[in-house]
């Protein structure tokens, strides 16, 4: 049951208009500016970046320790070995109650962004109608469910372990430059007889050695950003096609239809696990130059620091302070390389959940240069249509005549062809398919239920779905009431039981809750869509009682054929084809350039 609302149009935040990384950061921020958890996402960050600077400061501390460390190793100086192993114990320890206090910080971080994405996903999702017309948009409008649990919550991981990752290799990094650049200051290379001196050669070396590292890593690596895309993809097709064949298990049975829906199954694995494949291969491709660098990285930073060793300039414990200091250069220098496969994968995923958001966003700004139904309320309680018509992709529905009025209390049924477009002029009624032509007058201020052929019952207490969407607003003695005035008498005392009531109640069952629910909310108008179509005789007869009994004053347009019982209704109005209407052009997000782009970032 809908309450009568008009179609809302959002206005086009920063970042809706293109595809490139920046559009998608900037629709990010919108969305990440707007959370009411802003403040308490800023504040977790930077109490982790107090302790990242924390953790810095220790590791310098850790990096200096090593000198007299392993100059009492050299000198067999047990006394000042042991008081070495004390200090130690304290650096360590103050390390470890950072490290572990980080990793709160940072949980709690990825806890509140998941919150606040999916949060904010949904909110736009549920906005009045969008929904409904994001699911008859075309392929982005397929699994939204999967957009925002999977990915959103994907995509938060991904930005808090990057984010924090990057933040502390770029502050050791500052820290330990300036390490690395005093030991090596002022070291001369005596090469044939000629003297170089290259001030901070270690640096330099640790620069050109990552530098190397992360530029073949990225053009090995770079093809994962759409393999992971396609991956997405295939992902949703096989889950949605485990879902579709879970919610039809009955029909699928009956008609001993196992065999041919393991094979659809079979293929849409088979399209998955070749997507995996393709990771795997460059994933393979990848290792070779990340665990070649690894390998290298062993000897790497002695074989730089060995100059200035063997020249005198520094002592053992200097050599492995130096290369403390050349590893943890190096280290921050190759974040890139160590994470190339996360950064492709939260890429795919930035791209999947920013192009969901904005086709939410532009949903209601679709179809602009299209025409519309006018919506308008009657001073005059009555419902009225003027040159109506309702335009599709398929072609254009239209009344039979050109204005036509239905006062309060009138029932009148709206009959056609089976290809007629019912079920489409029910949706434009509603104000779910706004394209078209004419205008309507709505009876101001009266309340107007919308039944569709397929009732909607949310899951949990049956109560609840009785009530819906005014849940509590109902006395047990009404709901008791609603359901025996149906016949549903055996469901009285069921009002507390929480299930899926849509698999629980048979298909009249469920069209008979439904009309229980307008003895409830006694709304002024209904309006049906072919809800009466399947009703045997005694389940029929009592839906059409309460009109003649609890809503007499109450006005009934249905959509649909006459039934059989049809001396509720003394009007037909007829609907029929228009060959000559307007057409609805296919919706586009953006172009051709961005609908590739959306099909490698998941859209089925």
């Amino acid at each position: 049951m809908t309450n009568q609302a008009g179609a809302n149009v959002a206005p086009k935040p920063p970042g809706a208009e293109g595809t490139t990384l920046r559009d998608q950061f900037a629709m990010m921020r919108h969305a990440f500016m707007a959370s009411p958890l802003l403040k308490t996402i800023l504040w977790l960050t930077a109490g982790s970046f107090v302790i990242i600077i924390a953790t810095a400061i220790g590791q310098i501390i850790l990096n200096r320790w090593n000198r007299p460390f392993f100059d009492a190793i050299e000198r067999r100086d047990l006394d000042a070995f042991f008081y070495q192993l004390l200090l130690f114990v304290g650096i360590a320890g103050g390390l470890l109650v950072l490290n572990v206090t980080q990793q709160w910080l940072n949980q709690m971080v990825r806890l509140k962004l998941r919150e606040g994405l999916t949060l904010d996903l949904i909110n736009e999702w549920m906005r009045p109608l969008r929904a409904f017309r994001l699911a008859n948009s075309g392929a982005m409008g397929i699994n939204p469910d999967q957009r925002m649990q999977e990915d959103a919550g994907h995509l938060a991981d991904l930005t808090t372990d990057l984010g924090f990752g990057l933040l502390q290799s770029s502050i050791l990094l500052t820290s330990f430059v300036s390490v690395l650049w005093a030991l090596s200051a002022g070291f001369v290379f005596h090469i044939g007889g000629y003297s170089l001196e290259i001030p901070g050669y270690m640096v330099w070396a640790a620069i050109l050695y990552a530098g190397s590292a992360s530029w073949l890593s990225w053009l090995v690596g770079r093809p994962l950003i759409t393999l992971n895309g396609d991956r997405y993809a295939r992902e949703a097709e096989l889950r949605f096609s485990l879902m579709h064949a879970s919610e039809h298990i009955d029909a699928i049975s009956l008609a001993g239809g196992e065999t041919g829906e393991r094979r659809r199954l079979e293929l849409d694995l088979a399209t998955v696990l070749g997507a995996m494949r393709n990771i795997y291969r460059a994933q393979i491709n990848l290792a070779w130059v990340q665990d070649g660098y690894g390998w290298v990285t062993v000897v790497a930073p002695i074989l730089v620091a060995a100059p200035v060793y063997f020249a005198g300039e520094i002592s053992f414990g200097g050599l492995m302070m130096a290369v403390g200091a050349f590893n943890q250069v190096h280290t921050s220098l190759k974040w890139f390389v160590a994470n190339i496969s996360a950064i492709a994968d939260w890429r795919a995923t930035l791209l999947r959940v920013a192009a969901f958001r904005r086709a939410l966003i532009m949903t209601d700004v679709l179809h602009d240069a299209e025409k519309r139904i006018e919506f308008v309320e009657n001073d005059t309680n009555k419902l009225t249509f003027d040159n109506l018509e309702v335009a599709s992709s398929s072609g254009s529905t239209r009344l039979a005549e050109p204005h036509i009025e239905i006062g309060a209390g009138q029932r009148v049924i709206i009959s056609g062809d089976p290809r007629a477009g019912k079920t489409l002029l029910f949706r434009a009624l509603a104000r779910l398919w706004p394209w078209g032509g004419g205008r309507v007058g709505m009876p101001a201020g009266e309340m107007v239920a919308f039944i569709p052929r397929s009732p909607y019952f949310p899951r949990g207490k049956l109560r609840d779905a009785l009530s819906y969407p005014r849940a509590g607003a109902f006395s047990d003695a009404s709901l008791v009431a609603a359901l025996s005035k149906v016949g549903l008498d055996q469901l009285t005392t069921l009002l507390d039981r929480e299930a899926r009531w849509e698999r629980e109640l048979s298909d009249d069952e469920q069209r008979s809750l439904a009309f229980a629910r307008l003895i409830l909310h006694r709304p002024r108008w209904v309006i049906l869509d072919e809800a009466l179509e399947t009703m045997d005789g005694e389940a029929m007869k009592l839906a059409l009682s309460i009109f003649e009994d609890d809503l007499r004053e109450t006005a009934v347009v249905k959509i649909g054929r006459t039934p059989r019982n049809g001396a509720l209704f003394s009007r037909v109005i007829h609907l029929v084809k228009d060959p000559e209407g307007p057409v609805l052009k296919p919706i586009r997000f953006g172009g051709s350039a961005h609908e590739k782009e959306v099909a490698a970032s998941g859209a089925p």
